[in-house]
């Protein structure tokens, strides 16, 4: 049994979301479909290659161009090959398979589609020892109104590529589909959470059958289609991936990282920390489950960084999702909740939405007041939060009462040199030359 040797191996993740044929239906998440698995398989410490060695290509629309590109993706693979489809499969008048392009017509796929035996050429051409071949293919059988038999159940025997392990989304008389609500194909989640999570019954590695066995008894547990393989050469028994299932740290360990963590975000950028966060994110999940508080605290830190590295708006999407599950689980007045809440109006205010922040504050500082007392920092913070917000908003009257009185408290009981006092102070002193201004 053999693994991989990331300066020997490549990966080519290609897709297509986007067609102009009505009858092909758009595909919103394969971007995310593609986005995600790179992260997977590049993972610094459980990946497969380095970044520079993985290739994403989306929505190509030049057949010729994508012939070259994805030559030259495959160009250096010596070990390990991976070539990963999702998107619209089409079938041939003579059932051949073709892998849809934004220019493919259903009814004539012959041009503007991408031949599944022009990529099995390539493939066939690569020196490389083990080849791992997935499609993922999402059918228009019902936006046609009714049921296509599976263009991959009709064609696998026409797949096989010597030395190469093929892995297909679904069988015969079954749709490769996308559930709604769910941010990837059925096929792809599936397999994703089977990579991140792994397989407590497994060993160290995962081998590609390992995977695909795994995958199978998911999606058939789930009523989804069940996927189907060919492989040759012992091409199957070929480790993948670690296994985070056996390799995943202890919940102590978990929390040991965190803490690392939040020192580093506080101390440098918490914007750096994203990688690692989500990390220690997706152990949590397979370890303590979703609706674990602690997950819940690093679905906060991440929206945290997310926001401090300059997008506001996806934090706010994040924290305003956290805060509905929060809410019905632990209340809106929980120490966790009241955080979230607060890091949901930092981030509405910066996102522009300052009427919106200002309203989130307006109600979660009396609630502050009541949990904590009018001295926690908690309160303070939230405090100058909304000062600030008001100011921006024109309500500088408001700001400078509410900085005044946070001033006073702040000196009497942190004293007049404490990095909170100052910040009020320079706030407070902008404000009034500015209400100066207009008298």
């Amino acid at each position: 049994m053999t693994g991989a040797v990331p300066e020997e191996s490549r990966v080519v993740l290609i897709g297509t979301s986007q067609y102009t044929d009505e009858r092909l239906p758009p595909i919103p998440v394969v971007e995310q479909c593609l986005h995600d698995l790179r992260d997977v398989l590049t993972d610094p410490d459980h990946g497969l290659v380095g970044a520079e060695h993985c290739t994403v290509l989306l929505d190509e629309p030049d057949i010729a161009q994508l012939g070259r590109r994805i030559r030259e993706a495959m160009a250096g693979a010596t070990g390990l090959l991976v070539v990963y489809f999702v998107g619209h499969g089409i079938v041939g008048r003579r059932h051949e398979l073709y892998l849809g392009l934004p220019d493919s017509d259903l009814e004539h796929p012959t041009f503007g589609s991408l031949s599944y035996d022009a990529l099995r050429d390539q493939i066939l051409d690569s020196p490389a020892r083990t080849k791992v071949v997935i499609l993922d293919s999402c059918y228009s059988g019902r936006a046609m109104g009714e049921t296509l038999a599976d263009p991959v159940g009709a064609v696998v025997g026409q797949l096989d590529i010597d030395g190469t392990y093929l892995m297909t989304s679904a069988q015969r008389d079954q749709v490769a589909l996308v559930l709604e609500g769910e941010a990837h194909t059925a096929f792809t989640g599936r397999l994703l959470r089977v990579l991140k999570t792994g397989i407590p019954e497994a060993g160290e590695f995962l081998t590609v059958d390992d995977v695909f066995h795994q995958l199978s008894t998911v999606m058939t547990a789930a009523g989804l289609p069940r996927p189907q393989k060919r492989g040759s050469q012992n091409s199957g028994r070929f480790r993948i991936a670690r296994n985070h299932a056996i390799s995943a740290e202890s919940e102590e360990d978990l929390d040991v990282r965190v803490k690392g963590i939040i020192r580093r975000g506080r101390a440098e950028s918490w914007a750096k920390q994203l990688p690692d966060l989500r990390k220690v994110l997706a152990r949590q999940q397979a370890l303590l489950g979703d609706g674990h508080a602690k997950v819940w605290r690093t679905e906060q830190l991440i929206a945290h960084a997310i926001g401090e590295g300059g997008d506001p708006s996806e934090a706010v999407e994040r924290l305003r999702d956290l805060f509905v599950r929060q809410s019905a689980e632990l209340g809106e007045e929980h120490a966790d909740t009241l955080w979230t809440r607060h890091l949901l109006a930092v981030n509405l205010g910066e996102s522009g939405l300052r009427e919106e922040a200002i309203a989130v504050l307006r109600a979660l500082l009396p609630d502050l007041r009541r949990v904590s007392g009018h001295l926690d920092p908690a309160c303070w913070r939230a405090q100058h939060v909304l000062a600030v917000n008001l100011a921006l908003t024109g309500w500088i009257e408001e700001s400078v009462a509410l900085l005044k009185e946070l001033r006073t408290m702040q000196k009497v009981h942190l004293g007049e040199g404490a990095p909170q006092t100052g910040r009020v102070r320079r706030d407070l002193m902008l404000l009034s030359q500015e209400e100066a201004d207009r008298v």
